[in-house]
């Protein structure tokens, strides 16, 4: 395996997720990871640049939303 490797960049109107396969199964697990019935409403994790995304990502926050 490889190590996980996410940038997010975007514009007004869209965001870009571009990562590779481990990148990609780094952030199913969490979202899947966030659906656990055990976790509350308004539980959520933050992803930062040079942290857990590429350097000159933006940052992004993945929030679970139980009232959508």
């Amino acid at each position: 395996m490889n190590e996980p490797r996410i940038k997010v960049s975007g514009s007004a109107t869209e965001i870009t997720v571009a990562a590779n396969a481990d990148g990609l199964r780094d952030l199913a697990e969490r979202l899947v990871g966030l659906a656990d019935p055990e976790l509350r409403d308004g539980y959520h994790e933050h992803l930062e640049s040079g942290i857990n995304l590429e350097d000159g990502s933006i940052s992004l926050i993945l929030e679970r939303d139980d009232k959508l």
